[in-house]
């Protein structure tokens, strides 16, 4: 009867789950036991420095008793050093002791008494003193003589013993209860450790029959990766297309907003400037102010022409269109020299690129100076433009920082555009860094037809 609920037990899915649990099961017995027993050795620790700083207290006063008599019965100034010592040893241990036992009713009421009496202690060794420097010696005699110091002193061992005696207990029962875990952690590993053995050994039984389904499965599974495979390559060649039909779009529109900016902004721009310059003609002579006036009109559209001209050239580069990818290269790299700051070395050849093809290696060189100027920290760039045979070949190197290419980055969309571009023209791109070399970027296109 056992061996045919162990083995229809052993061919259930719970096996596994089984031994999982009782693995986890384990481990959190494990992590409590563990996690009680370091508050309680915690505790224990706490309750031991209690013990120290009780006894301490007892022992700084009696050294203060002790000063205090030597200094009576010599009056050598010798004996106060340890005298005042010890009172500031008292008055630490008492802060202690009120801390640890600030949220303790029981603890609370004794060490408040053994404060009491400790500060009356200290009162009356203070006062013998006093009369002392006063020189009542009859006074400090009679008060030294009387039992109200020895009273005292029962009354401060008492309270401290008492004190004792209540940490003493407390540690007893904290090691009670340490004992008590580490057997409970015990039993349970032991429990835990049989049952986590008998699911494996169910397990084991009942892996061996699903390989055979695994086997069946995998081969459903390969047929399946199949048909996906073609279905992702026809889906990643249609997402292209249309990419590239987006990108060409995107270009499209940049030109005929440029266009739009060029005539109707440029024209209102232009009417602006005429006007204000009849307007100076009709007014002849003016102050001060009305002369400052137009002369700051005058600058604001002279600067929202060049803002204008600037966009257009940002949306779609005239100097492509009109000179040529190589006079457009010359002109982006003199102007990125200006406003950075930075050493560019030209090297550029004509090319028999399509106008695609030029675009593309324009706004190439065109984010790779955006990204050497925002995170490069370069002095000197090289941009290089050559053809040989039926590919074109542009390069742009820099001598910044750099940086390692197999770590993921999260301004790498620049890269992925670039990339992207000079694929969907039928090229190739390569990135070349490391940290503390510099950055080179070479693309490769196929020229026109």
């Amino acid at each position: 009867m056992w061996l045919r609920l162990l083995e229809r037990f052993g061919r259930s899915m719970y096996a596994f789950p089984l031994a999982c649990i009782a693995a986890l099961a384990l481990l959190v017995i494990s992590e409590a036991s563990y996690r009680s027993a370091s508050g309680s050795m915690l505790q224990l620790a706490t309750m031991a420095s209690a013990r120290t700083e009780i006894q301490s207290l007892w022992r700084h006063l009696v050294d203060a008793e002790t000063g205090q008599r030597g200094y009576l019965l010599t009056g050598r100034a010798d004996y106060l050093k340890p005298y005042r010592d010890s009172l500031a040893q008292v008055d630490a241990s008492l802060h202690l002791l009120s801390d640890y036992y600030l949220d303790d009713a029981e603890g609370q009421t004794l060490i408040t008494q053994l404060t009491a009496l400790s500060t009356q202690k200290l009162s009356e060794l203070s006062t013998t003193m006093r009369l002392y420097d006063e020189g009542k010696q009859e006074a400090w005699r009679e008060m030294l003589l009387t039992n109200i110091g020895q009273e005292k002193m029962e009354a401060i061992r008492v309270a401290s013993r008492t004190l004792l005696d209540l940490e003493s207990q407390r540690v007893t029962r904290k090691r009670e209860g340490v004992q008590r875990i580490l057997l409970i952690n015990r039993i349970g590993v032991a429990l835990t450790t049989l049952i986590s053995l008998f699911a494996v050994s169910l397990y084991f039984r009942q892996s061996q029959a699903l390989t055979q389904v695994q086997h069946e499965q995998k081969l459903a599974g390969q047929v399946e990766r199949d048909r996906l495979e073609a279905e992702v390559k026809n889906r990643t060649a249609q997402l292209t297309e249309l990419a590239q039909h987006l990108q060409t779009a995107r270009e499209d529109e940049r030109g005929r907003l440029a266009r739009e900016l060029h005539d109707e902004l440029g024209a209102l721009l232009t009417a602006a400037k005429l006007d204000a310059a009849r307007l100076k003609a009709k007014l002849g002579t003016m102050t001060p102010e009305v002369a400052e006036r137009l002369l700051h009109l005058n600058e604001l559209l002279n600067a929202g022409i060049a803002l204008k001209r600037q966009i257009i050239e940002n949306l779609r580069p005239s100097s492509l269109s009109n000179l040529g990818l190589v006079a457009a290269l010359e002109i982006i790299t003199s102007e990125f020299a200006t406003t950075s700051g930075l050493r560019v070395h030209v090297n550029l050849v004509p090319t028999d690129l399509c106008p695609s093809g030029e675009l593309t290696s324009y706004r190439l060189v065109q984010e790779a100076l955006t990204n050497i100027a925002k995170y490069a920290k370069a002095t000197e760039i090289w941009l290089d433009l050559s053809q040989r045979g039926g590919t074109v070949t542009l390069t742009v190197r820099d001598n910044g920082i750099g940086f390692d290419t197999t770590l993921p980055r999260q301004s790498a969309h620049g890269l992925l555009g670039m990339r992207y571009r000079v694929e969907a023209e039928g090229g190739q791109m390569s990135l070349f860094s490391q940290p503390g070399v510099g950055t080179t970027i070479e693309a490769r296109l196929p020229t026109k037809v």
